[in-house]
């Protein structure tokens, strides 16, 4: 029986993504050393949910934080407020934002608000497009980094001047951070220096973080005030959302100070990938977090096969999904976290060696 590229890259001895399965042995470790007479939070709030709420404002440099149980609903919510305090329903982002493409036009149906789309899909927002923006937005989203186009950033100094633009302008600025921990380090700023420049921000703690679920949205006390009222009326207020909060908090502590570190290897790794094999690069080509996308002058199925021929020689799993860019073309992103530094760097080097070898002879 063919294995599938999941298949190959889930039995590899050296999965080189990520922190490592998402099993329930995550949510297990997390109350293992938990006292278990701690009290629940009830329908937001409790010691539980209010001091982690607390911890990440601070973190953040904002007067408040709201804990909601996904992304997707914090960010629907601030761009609704900032449209409402606005008197506008026009919001500008970048075409490959996640409320664009990956939220079924929620922001549209469920708000009624009108996405302005800034720049082209395959380069950052930059300041001259902030400029020319039409009349009447009421809130400028940006993500940092930009995920779908392998996780570039602006310059800060051009960030900064963005953020000075709108506020001069009295147009609200919200940062989609959801990766917004692993940027820190190539910025050289505190995530509260960063989120200076936005009234608002989101922050996720899956992804770098790698807990469960869950996310922050902070900004001022009478913006987080009023996102509750949105976060009740979403569905959002579960009875309890304990074991989001305390895993969140748990792996927040654990991983934070490895962001360096993370970020660092992504630059080692893109390194690796830019070796000469040809027809195959990264973008950004030398990263500025922990992830970017490795691209392949190949249609899907191909490099999929060429992949799964190395992590069955090599026990290196590279990536566990392969997406079609058109054009006979292929990418896949790389986020890296816990495991990389557990991988043995001459069994890397012989994956790469190998994976240098097929692409010629598939090439010729």
């Amino acid at each position: 029986m063919v294995k599938t590229l999941l298949e190959a890259f889930n039995t590899a001895e050296y999965p080189v993504v990520g922190h490592g399965k998402r099993n329930v042995q995550v949510l297990k470790d997390t109350f293992d050393h938990l006292d278990g007479e701690i009290d629940s939070d009830i329908y937001g709030t409790g010691t539980v949910i209010e001091d982690f709420q607390t911890k990440i404002a601070a973190y953040l440099g904002k007067p408040s934080a709201v804990f909601f149980p996904s992304g997707t609903m914090a960010q629907q919510i601030a761009l609704r407020l900032w449209c409402e305090e606005k008197g506008s329903r026009k919001v500008a982002y970048h075409p490959l934002c996640h409320l664009e493409i990956h939220e079924q036009d929620g922001l549209k149906e469920l708000h009624h608000i009108e996405p302005v789309l800034l720049s082209d899909k395959d380069r950052l927002i930059t300041l001259d497009d902030v400029k020319s923006m039409e009349d009447g937005i009421a809130c400028l989203l940006l993500e940092l980094p930009q995920r779908e186009i392998g996780g570039q950033l602006p310059a800060f100094e051009e960030l900064e001047a963005i953020a000075a633009y709108c506020r001069a302008r009295d147009i609200r600025l919200h940062l989609d951070g959801a990766r917004l921990y692993e940027i820190l380090p190539y910025y050289g700023k505190t995530a509260a220096e960063v989120c200076s420049l936005f009234d608002s921000v989101y922050v996720s703690f899956y992804k770098g973080i790698g807990g469960i679920a869950g996310a922050i949205l902070a900004g001022g006390e009478e913006f987080t005030k009023q996102s509750k009222i949105w976060k009740r009326r979403h569905g959002g207020d579960l009875i309890s959302l304990y074991p989001y909060i305390l895993n969140a908090d748990q792996a927040f502590d654990e991983r934070l100070p490895k962001m360096e570190q993370y970020y660092r290897s992504a630059v080692e790794l893109a390194g690796l990938y830019n070796s000469g094999i040809e027809g195959v690069t990264t973008r950004p080509l030398v990263p500025v977090s922990n992830m970017f996308h490795v691209h392949a002058a190949f249609p899907k199925e191909t490099f999929e096969t060429i992949l799964i021929a190395v992590y069955e020689e090599t026990g290196i799993g590279l990536t566990g999904n392969v997406r079609d860019a058109g054009d006979g073309a292929s990418y896949y992103e790389v986020s890296l976290g816990d495991r990389y530094p557990a991988i043995p760097k001459d069994r890397l080097k012989q994956a790469f060696e190998l994976l240098h070898e097929k692409v010629k002879q598939t090439a010729k």
